[in-house]
């Protein structure tokens, strides 16, 4: 992209000091990782600012930078050849990165999919983006870079060539929404399922409302494929979507539908299973990296919107029985007669509800263990919520669940709600070598521990003390 193109669509304030045919070969903010001819955009944050950093981004050759205030001696940021850097001058460095990333967007000849919900976004986007491979070529938002940084960022990464892009739309503050859908736009907007998550920083509206303002932003023409099993999403989502398309993991009527029919073909090697998907009129079987009802919803979800832009029921099959999901999420490895799940990357009570599900059906009468952790950025709801955290577990018959984070308590008392009787422990941060010898010391034969906490409780740590152990 020509800088003057770059100028115009951030709304940059100044002139271009002659660099017409400039052309901005990508676009960054981070001073350590920017290269020669990239675009580099001064963001301030909690922890660093990225004006700091002008003079050094200016030695390495930035084609321009992006900047909210002018140093103090404009004329003195030069390149390494002497030159001067053109500094593009705009009200809200991360306001420009979205309109920048918008005006790419346009520009594009790929097929846009924007994907939200409380639970499994990542997973859904992962998967969705393996499976379009089978009819063509695909960017994608890398892991959870969803925000009003992280999904710019990874518009502007793809060349606009792909025939599909598929991105993530995360959101934690009443706004977020609106100011994402704008940014991409998307051809397809889907909303997997909705739930309590990030609610601490969310208004009184509830969730199902924030995350249907992704469908008022829809392209022209556009279509919003959405989860009839949550009827407050289907009522809000109608207050924004005239064209609107439903899937079902729980029998509703629905054009999409999928049900969980038990393990995968054998071929899978216990790491998936196998679905019943109802095509829009056709019936088909097919095993998915999944299980249970979560593994439903995850598969139908994928099917129905790689149906929707145009993939053949046979791409479909062969995308999903191809298809791997992405680390930290249900992950699934086996190790010295122990099945190990690996739901570490995060957690909110609906993620947890249904991972711990599904981690029950994968046990399916061998003995569970439950390593769990607190759900973060829940504000006033998080007593409650980890109460009825506990009472999900207690339903398992869990042979031990060990606990990492706050609400311990609450999370006992659920489980006593439910008449569980097994061993409750309590994790410390440094707690490794006790928690190696305690669940050892269980003595359960060939049992199914699964992993699954917020990022701050780092559960992955205990994961990998355990793996240690198996293998000495």
């Amino acid at each position: 992209m020509k800088l003057p193109i770059v100028a115009a669509a951030v709304h940059s304030q100044n002139s271009l000091l002659g660099r017409e045919e400039t052309v901005v070969e990508s676009v960054g903010i981070d001073s350590r990782t920017i290269q020669p001819g990239h675009l580099f955009v001064c963001i301030k944050g909690e922890r660093f600012d990225g004006h700091d950093f002008i003079d050094d981004v200016a030695r390495k050759g930035v084609a321009a930078i992006v900047l909210e205030r002018m140093p103090a001696c404009p004329e003195a940021v030069r390149g390494p050849d002497g030159s001067r850097i053109p500094l593009l001058l705009v009200d809200n460095s991360a306001h420009a990165l979205g309109r920048l990333a918008h005006h790419h967007r346009i520009m594009a000849d790929s097929k846009v999919v924007g994907i939200t919900g409380t639970a499994g976004k990542t997973t859904i986007k992962e998967l969705l983006a393996q499976v379009l491979s089978e009819k063509g070529s695909t960017a994608k938002s890398p892991l959870n870079k969803n925000n009003q940084l992280g999904l710019p960022l990874s518009m502007l990464a793809a060349t606009g060539q792909e025939d599909f892009w598929i991105m993530e739309a995360g959101i934690s503050r009443p706004g977020d929404m609106d100011d994402l859908g704008a940014i991409l736009a998307p051809d397809l907007g889907i909303i997997l399922n909705v739930g309590p998550g990030h609610t601490a920083g969310l208004g009184d509206k509830g969730v199902a409302h924030y995350k249907s303002r992704f469908l008022a932003h829809l392209a022209k023409g556009g279509v919003g494929l959405i989860n009839a099993d949550y009827p407050e999403l289907v009522r809000q989502a109608r207050h924004n979507c005239s064209d609107l398309i439903m899937f079902s993991a729980q029998g509703k009527d629905a054009p999409y539908r999928g049900g969980y029919l038990g393990p995968a073909s054998p071929e899978f090697k216990g790491r998936g299973g196998r679905f019943r998907l109802w095509l829009d009129g056709e019936s088909v079987e097919a095993d998915a990296p999944s299980r249970g009802t979560v593994g439903a919803e995850n598969t139908i979800a994928v099917a129905a919107a790689a149906h929707l832009l145009g993939l053949s029921t046979e791409q479909i099959v062969a995308g999903l029985a191809r298809a791997s999901l992405p680390q930290q999420r249900f992950s699934i490895e086996e190790m010295a007669g122990w099945t190990l799940i690996d739901d570490t990357y995060n957690a909110n009570p609906l993620s947890s509800e249904r991972m711990i599900g599904a981690a029950a059906d994968v046990a399916s009468g061998r003995n569970l263990i439950l390593v769990m952790g607190e759900m973060g950025e829940l504000g006033d709801i998080a007593q409650e919520a980890h109460q009825t955290l506990g009472k999900t577990m207690g339903r398992t018959r869990a042979k031990a669940v060990f606990w990492k984070g706050g609400f311990a308590r609450d999370v006992e008392e659920g489980l006593a709600a439910e008449g569980w009787r097994g061993k409750f422990f309590t994790l410390p941060d440094d707690g490794e070598t006790d928690f190696i010898n305690d669940i050892l010391n269980l003595g359960l034969l060939n049992p199914v521990v699964l992993f699954k906490g917020s990022r701050l409780n780092r559960l992955e740590r205990f994961l990998n003390t355990l793996k240690a152990g198996l293998q000495s």
